[in-house]
């Protein structure tokens, strides 16, 4: 299993990476890349073993945009954040789960691997009812699975509930090159 967060850095970025260290479970941050400054803690995301992928600049729906468009949106997004932290980035996540051949010959030009999940949390609707992020992610869990969680106070919440639940259920949380 796979943990991905969406959306950030956020201002909850320091809650999740403490609940994070405090399970011993990696996870991997596909980042929009205009939220990200210096000031954020990039660094501690990085030093406690996380990925961070790009999830583009302004979180646009890129089949609504043209080759050149969406190379650009991934580039710049790639770029930011490989000056600012210093790290390649091998991974990319498109907005909305929306991609178009474009999109992949795009990601392949820009040498990033698209990163896709095949279980949703739903978090992001679920902002007064968290007890169903749980259920959401459990109800589906398989073999391999990346899990959609997105960089939310309601995520937070639950965070270390739904950790809990995957491993009772005899998964092993780990990066996506090591699952």
């Amino acid at each position: 299993m796979v943990l991905t967060f969406d959306d950030g850095p956020s201002k909850v970025l320091p809650k999740l990476l403490d609940i994070l260290k405090a399970e011993q479970v990696p996870a991997m941050f596909f980042w929009q890349s205009r939220l990200l400054y210096p000031e954020r803690p990039w660094k501690r995301v990085l030093e406690d073993g996380h990925l961070i992928g790009t999830h583009t600049t302004k979180h646009l729906n890129l089949v609504k945009l043209s080759y050149e468009e969406q190379y650009r949106e991934i580039q710049r997004s790639k770029e930011k954040i490989e000056t600012i932290t210093g790290n390649k980035v091998h991974y990319f996540r498109p907005p909305f789960g929306q991609y178009n051949s474009d999109t992949i010959q795009a990601a392949k030009d820009l040498d990033v691997t698209p990163v896709m999940w095949r279980i949703a949390s739903i978090d992001w609707e679920l902002k007064d009812n968290p007890q169903q992020i749980v259920d959401n992610v459990v109800e589906n869990l398989e073999d391999g699975a990346v899990i959609l969680l997105h960089e939310l106070q309601q995520t937070v919440a639950v965070l270390p509930e739904l950790i809990q639940a995957i491993k009772e259920k005899g998964y092993r949380l780990s990066l996506l090159e090591d699952a």
